[in-house]
């Protein structure tokens, strides 16, 4: 800590300075006096000294790596021990198309894979489905079975490669298809790693793929909790995701306090369930934004790992393990343009950079063309190659935290604590999460900020390149993926074969079994997997648990 009678002397060389260097050299540029806010409206001084984090407590001893508060990263060597896993999101169309993309990445250095599911595939409905009908793989890969699993895994050995998948509303039903696919293939539970992202409490609040409602929704979560620990001990099986409240339009702060109030949320359901939080949060994993503003999305990571540190030891936590907030982090596909779009090069690039200097274990880059389309193989190199640049060639992954102490950084990471934490008192006084869900407190939150942004955006406040400010008359034009249209006619003719060949008695038997105990209170793994095992469809299997729980209907908050 620095001693007050310093603090006194850089305040008073602080006022000089500002007296008779500042403010003659603004005066040059008077366009720039205004008050300069980050993404989150938090007003930011014209320059940090050491009188701005004199008064931080937690700097009376910032830590080292891998050491409570893990303010500085989990791993105490990050990444001189090991490079983040190259996770490129990725899914469209059939699955053998899919299959032929990640064989792609695989072979130009990705180091894990990601799964993108289409809206059918999302809502827990088969292809063939009337509501399917139109959506058939245009946001991601088509899943109706298990033979669609063993398609798009077709020739990757899954005990050799990671996969993230995600999906939320039938995360049980669509992971039970990635455990049987592996058994097939000769692995065992034990070998396989991944994550689902399985957080449907975000669902609710900002992206609106859900099923169930929340009570049997926690179930499903807890279950997959308990059935992990026990049988597939590599798995992480959560990632609570900050992403979509961000692209849902949330600030920094938000993304930060209702992820991480969402996370605190399943540790309690899944401790009211008796499980040890120390069986179950070493596998808990996050998923945040890398958005447009550099230092405060570094910031946001350094105050994510000190808080869950903080708030999970308040319930009980003994394992140092327990403690790390492991995360994925996603550049910020709300910010790509669809004007200029090699622009979204840089703007990946740079988000990519904070995320890296945040101190993630795994990222994806967004591709240059995907405000106009899914991805083209071209646009999905270059989009890796940022990632392998960075690692290679910037040196950034030289020392560990090279940005720690930093009087800017350190006060942001401070600033964005205590915000968040005064999120977490409001959705206290409403009784928590779920039901802070129910009276529209996030979305509300959520749509201010959309709108706030928008607006800067629109009366020219907040700078847009290409978009509000350095326009061209003729925009440049750039490849742009074609699908093949016969995909969704292969997966429905799968479909009727499937059902037409599969030992439909046993197919019955099995969702018969899995109606009664989702109408107790077993774990219902051990049952969903053996639906699928034997060939039962995502759809036919979600339609058992949808009789029994019901489906979730919003209400309206406006």
């Amino acid at each position: 800590m620095v001693k007050k009678e310093t603090i006194k002397q850089m305040h008073e060389k602080r006022a000089d300075w500002e007296k008779q260097k500042y403010s003659k050299a603004i005066q040059k540029n008077p366009e720039r006096k205004q008050k300069f806010k980050n993404l989150s409206d938090i007003e930011i001084k014209n320059l940090y000294t050491p009188e701005d984090i004199a008064d931080l407590e937690y700097l009376k001893d910032v830590g080292f790596p891998g050491q409570e508060p893990f303010l500085r990263g989990v791993h105490p060597n990050l990444y001189r021990g090991r490079l983040w896993t190259m996770r490129q999101f990725a899914g469209f169309g059939s699955a053998e198309e899919t299959n032929k993309r990640y064989h792609y990445l695989l072979e130009h250095g990705e180091t894990g894979l990601s799964v993108a599911f289409d809206y059918p595939t999302l809502y827990g409905y088969d292809t063939d489905h009337p509501l399917a009908r139109g959506e058939f793989g245009k946001c991601g890969v088509a899943i109706s079975s298990l033979w669609d699993m063993e398609l798009l895994f077709h020739g990757i050995p899954l005990d050799k490669i990671t996969t993230s998948m995600t999906i939320n509303g039938p995360a049980a039903i669509v992971w039970a298809m990635y455990i049987a696919n592996a058994e097939n293939q000769g692995v065992s539970k034990e070998k396989i790693g991944g994550t689902i992202q399985n957080d449907i409490l975000k669902e609710y609040i900002a992206q609106k793929s859900y099923i169930f409602p929340p009570e049997p929704s926690m179930r499903l979560i807890v279950d997959t909790f308990e059935y992990g620990f026990n049988n597939v001990p590599k798995w992480n099986t959560i990632s609570i995701s900050g992403y979509h409240i961000r692209e849902a339009g949330s600030t920094a702060v938000q993304e930060l306090a209702f992820t991480l109030g969402d996370g605190i949320e399943y540790v309690k359901a899944a401790m009211k369930r008796g499980l040890s939080i120390d069986d179950f949060a070493p596998r808990l994993s996050f998923f945040f934004n890398a958005h447009n503003d550099f230092f405060e999305e570094i910031a946001k990571y350094r105050a994510a790992r000190r808080i869950w540190a903080s708030e999970m030891k308040k319930l009980g936590a003994k394992k140092q393990r327990s403690l790390w907030m492991r995360f994925h982090t996603q550049t910020a596909g709300c910010s790509l343009t669809a004007q200029q779009p090699e622009m979204n090069i840089v703007r990946v690039t740079m988000q990519a950079l904070a995320a890296v200097l945040g101190g993630t274990q795994s990222l994806h880059t967004n591709s240059m063309d995907e405000a106009l389309a899914l991805p083209s193989e071209k646009a999905v190199r270059i989009a890796l190659r940022t990632q392998q640049i960075i690692a290679e060639e910037s040196g950034v992954t030289d020392t560990v935290d090279p940005l720690g102490g930093s009087y800017y950084i350190e006060w942001l990471t401070s600033k964005m604590e205590e915000e968040t934490y005064k999120y977490f008192d409001k959705v206290e006084r409403l009784g928590g999460v779920i039901p802070a869900i129910e009276k529209g407190f996030f979305q509300r939150e959520i749509a201010e900020s959309a709108y706030r942004y928008q607006k800067e955006t629109d009366e020219n406040k907040r700078i847009i390149v290409g978009v509000n400010r350095y326009k061209l008359d003729e925009e440049p034009s750039i490849p742009i993926l074609k699908m093949d249209e016969k995909g969704e006619e292969r997966q429905i003719k799968r479909l009727k074969k499937l059902r037409t060949e599969r030992d439909a008695t046993k197919v019955q038997n099995h969702l018969q079994r899995l109606r009664k105990a989702a109408e107790g209170d077993e774990n219902l793994m051990p049952f969903i997997l053996d639906c699928i095992h034997s060939y039962a469809t995502l759809g036919e299997t979600c339609d058992v648990l949808r009789e029994v729980f019901g489906e979730y209907k919003e209400q309206a908050i406006f």
